[in-house]
């Protein structure tokens, strides 16, 4: 077998290349790409010449992911430690000396079946599980767990309030949730509950990686702003008027703040105004429309110091 080939497996040195992309959420051709161009890792040899990457170096790779999918470029970002990324991403620290052991309550017969065979790292210690996510409020009530794993074949939007019910009837740090089949939205829903979700994976291992980034925090998406918005500094015939002003700058600098400062403002309404399904999508779409406000905030900022740099009348505050 070489590097070319699906790596499905881990080994005990570390995981391959297949492994170490599905974990990260990349693309294994992305993984290589990035590898070659932007030197991302520096992951050791097997005897055989397969790539293997550490449990550490699978987390930094998933952090950069998550900088390009908040719209970073790789190339600004690849040569980050781990730290950085973590402050980047904002995400608390792991702590120092990582788990060797973790308390799961588990809805899934399957699961509980090949976890409880399998030596991993660090050690999943199954306090309590059930067969079907359905019985794991009742089941599973009142138990006291470091994560709730829960297992399910094919995941949709009516197995949500299960899921919810169930981590309210226990006492645990983190949920992770693994699927076979499941659609965007639900995923994206279960992330909104911070939740961290992923395809079931084959070998425990990857299980106990995933247990392990839960619990340390890796699952979570940055908070949103919890500071009050401003109300808009200029108005759209203001900014219109900036925009039409003569400057020294070549590159129309107020002009290119003029229409991000447009399409911020016109995003900020709109989240605002978003019809929400649920109690939610209402608080998704309050945190997206104090993201935009306070991005608008920014370049409002921005504007006036490029004005007073350039002599242009600003309306009074």
């Amino acid at each position: 077998m070489t590097d070319s080939d699906d790596n499905s497996r881990s080994t005990g040195a570390g995981y391959r290349s297949g492994v170490a992309a599905r974990l990260a959420g990349l693309p294994v051709e992305t993984l290589r790409v990035w590898e070659r161009r932007y030197g991302v890792s520096d992951a050791g040899r097997s005897p055989r010449g397969q790539r293997l990457y550490s449990s550490e170096q699978v987390r930094r790779l998933g952090l950069l992911k998550r900088a390009v999918d908040q719209g970073h470029a790789i190339s600004t970002v690849a040569r980050l430690d781990l730290d950085e990324l973590l402050a980047l991403a904002g995400v608390a620290p792991p702590v120092e000396n990582e788990p060797r052991l973790l308390r799961l309550a588990i809805a899934g017969g399957a699961l509980t079946r090949q976890l409880a065979a399998a030596r991993t790292a660090p050690v999943l210690d199954i306090v309590a599980s059930c067969q079907y996510l359905e019985q794991a409020p009742q089941s599973l009530a009142g138990v006291t767990a470091d994560l709730l794993l829960i297992e399910a074949s094919e995941m949709n939007a009516d197995a949500l309030p299960a899921v919810m019910a169930t981590r309210a009837a226990l006492n645990v740090r983190a949920v992770v949730v693994l699927y076979r089949f499941c659609d965007s939205a639900t995923v994206r829903r279960l992330r909104e509950q911070d939740c961290l979700v992923a395809r079931a994976p084959s070998d425990a291992a990857e299980v106990a990686l995933l247990c392990a980034t839960a619990f340390a925090g890796g699952g979570r998406p940055p908070a949103p702003p919890a500071t009050a918005v401003a109300p808009r500094r200029l108005d759209d015939q203001q900014l219109a008027e900036l925009a039409a002003m003569s400057t020294s700058i070549d590159c129309e600098c107020p002009r290119h703040l003029a229409d991000i400062l447009l399409m911020l403002t016109s995003f900020e309404r709109y989240s605002a105004q978003c019809v929400s399904r649920n109690a939610a999508d209402a608080t998704l779409h309050q945190d997206l429309a104090r993201s935009a406000g306070h991005a608008r905030m920014l370049m409002e900022q921005a504007l006036e110091r490029l004005a007073y740099a350039e002599g242009l009348p600003l309306p009074p505050q």
